[in-house]
């Protein structure tokens, strides 16, 4: 199958989250099926400042950092290799991506972002039949890929290069919807009469994504429960109609984790490697948290692992209600991230009061979110909303037992056998849980069993592609 892979973002080219992970495991994963994959992503500066131009160094699917030999294809198109043949194709156009961030500047996001995504869109289809590669499948990722659906359907109608060519929409995340004002409407490229209901038209304003998911042939988020959950008021951001009207298009697929990275038995950032079957080295990894987090070695309490942006979203408006309860338990709490500077203060407040208890760390350091993951026994993702989640599958593979609130990927991953969920988003259900989680820990044989089960999953990437492909024959077949 020919797969041509649209996104904004994508690693190790420029990235702001985790969509730009997804995309490149993702190309590289349906490559080792087998599968004819390429990738069409804007040229930003970010690229051109890691060495793109001429080369770039590679870190995707944990193959160790080499360099990309790129050339020019035409005026504006430069191309590259990931994975053993993952062609990318980067758009080049400095008017619009030549730029110290990918997004916004720290007044707001750019102004020009429609013209700058709508350029990108429809460049892409054009790219497409300048290099001859007549795909299967278009699967393009969240609102800034989300014309090109509605392009093929309008301006490229009746173009036979892409009469037998679907469509694929991956939602990441549907708080982003890329929405503009109408007055710009023209510089889109489209008649008026698509600015309806029935198109891109959203309370008078531009609505990208509500386009993409009328548009596109097949829609998917990034797993079952969320969506289910978008269809409904509460997660639906003001789309839960459309999605509602396109529930029989929809379906969920989790992330995979990138074992090559994530996996205790080769992690060189932590103290001692263990697997599932001999688990001794957690222990030397725990002492090596606590000494690096400054805490007394306690190995009959559970150290309870947080990596997360610090924000409402992220659950920290009920964790920081429950902090000093949290910190009365008979527990030690080691926290890293940055946010909200509210939620900042409050666990800066605890830390202080609890030097023993808590371990603070306010800033991004991927060394030691290995060592929290290895070195915890716990590890808490109280997320108001996750369309999927990866720490949670991470903390599976390091024998860290997740305790998550219920919802979207979290509900899909986590349950009784292999961590704690708590169902009502409240101070009370959360400290509820934890002291669940605290007693079960001190029953070891259970404790190892729901371990084992934890380890033994399988959220590789590999599975993923197989239930992506599966999607794309379901394309295929509208």
């Amino acid at each position: 199958m020919r797969i041509a892979m649209c996104a904004s973002e994508v690693v190790p080219f420029a990235k702001t989250g985790g969509l730009a992970d997804v995309v490149g495991a993702l190309a590289t994963a349906l490559d080792k099926k087998g599968e004819e994959v390429i990738v069409v992503m804007p040229f930003y500066r970010e690229a051109k400042k890691s060495g793109i131009n001429p080369s770039i160094a590679l870190g995707v699917d944990g193959e160790r950092s080499r360099t990309i030999k790129t050339k020019k294809l035409k005026k504006d198109i430069y191309t590259a290799t990931i994975g053993k043949n993952v062609k990318v194709y980067l758009i080049e156009k400095d008017e619009y991506f030549d730029r110290p961030y990918l997004y916004s500047e720290k007044t707001g996001d750019y102004p020009d972002n429609l013209e700058r995504f709508s350029f990108y869109c429809r460049r892409t289809l054009e790219l497409l039949k300048e290099i001859d590669f007549k795909p299967d499948i278009i699967h393009v990722h969240d609102w800034h890929a989300s014309l090109i659906p509605v392009y093929l359907k309008t301006i490229f109608s009746g173009d036979r290069f892409y009469k037998d060519t679907k469509t694929v929409l991956t939602v990441h995340n549907l708080g982003y919807q890329g929405i503009f004002d109408k007055e710009k409407f023209p510089k889109i490229g489209l008649d008026w009469n698509m600015f309806t209901i029935r198109g891109l038209e959203y309370f008078d304003r531009i609505n990208l994504l509500k386009a993409g998911l009328l548009f596109a042939d097949i829609i998917n988020t990034v797993s079952p429960t969320y969506s289910k959950e978008i269809q409904g008021e509460e997660l639906g951001f003001g789309l839960e109609g459309v999605l509602r009207e396109r529930n029989t298009s929809l379906f969920g697929i989790l992330n995979g984790v990138d074992y090559s990275v994530w996996d205790p038995r080769t992690d060189k950032y932590i103290a001692k490697n263990y697997s599932a079957e001999s688990l001794q080295g957690k222990a030397a990894c725990k002492e090596d948290l606590e000494d690096i987090c400054k805490l007394p070695h306690k190995k009959e309490i559970p150290i309870i692992g947080i990596v997360s942006r610090l924000a409402s979203q992220k659950g920290f408006d009920i964790l920081s209600e429950a902090v000093d309860e949290i910190c009365r338990m008979q527990l030690q709490l080691v926290i890293l991230g940055v946010g909200e500077e509210k939620y900042q203060m409050i666990l800066k407040r605890a830390a202080g009061k609890y030097r023993k208890r808590i371990s603070l760390h306010l800033e991004f350091n991927d060394p030691l979110a290995h060592k929290i993951y290895a070195g915890s026994d716990i590890f808490i993702m109280p997320s108001l909303y996750e369309p999927c989640g990866l720490d949670q599958l991470i903390a599976f593979r390091y024998a860290t037992l997740p305790l998550v609130h219920k919802t979207g990927g979290l509900a899909d991953t986590v349950n009784k056998n292999n961590g704690f969920l708590f169902e009502d988003y409240c101070k009370e259900d959360l400290v509820r849980q934890i002291k669940e989680a605290l007693k079960a820990f001190k029953n070891k044989k259970k404790w190892l069993a729901m371990v084992k089960k934890a380890m033994e999953q399988d959220f590789s990437w590999g599975e993923s592609a197989k239930k992506y492909l599966q999607l794309y024959a379901k394309a295929k077949e509208n």
